[in-house]
């Protein structure tokens, strides 16, 4: 190996590096949440409840977005 290519070496296992560094905590954190809902489901088992669904029937609030495009399309346009 000859000069450029360790440096090109040196280089790449740098960014990998840096790379690794800023995955890392969101990697944690994901294992952390799915061990949290691990022990969390496990408890839910063991008083004899299921784990919680996630429910359709919640009713929902519309954006801002959502409204104000609702009120555009109710205007009727007279042509004349």
């Amino acid at each position: 190996m000859n000069g450029n290519q360790i440096e090109g070496l040196v280089g790449m296992l740098l960014v990998l590096g840096i790379l690794v560094l800023m995955a890392l905590p969101s990697v944690l954190g994901l294992l952390r949440d799915r061990r949290v809902d691990r022990q969390i489901r496990e408890a839910h088992e063991d008083r004899g409840e299921r784990w919680p669904q996630k429910s359709s029937s919640r009713s929902t609030v519309p954006s801002t977005a959502t409204w104000y495009a609702d009120g555009r399309r109710s205007k009727k346009f007279v042509s004349s």
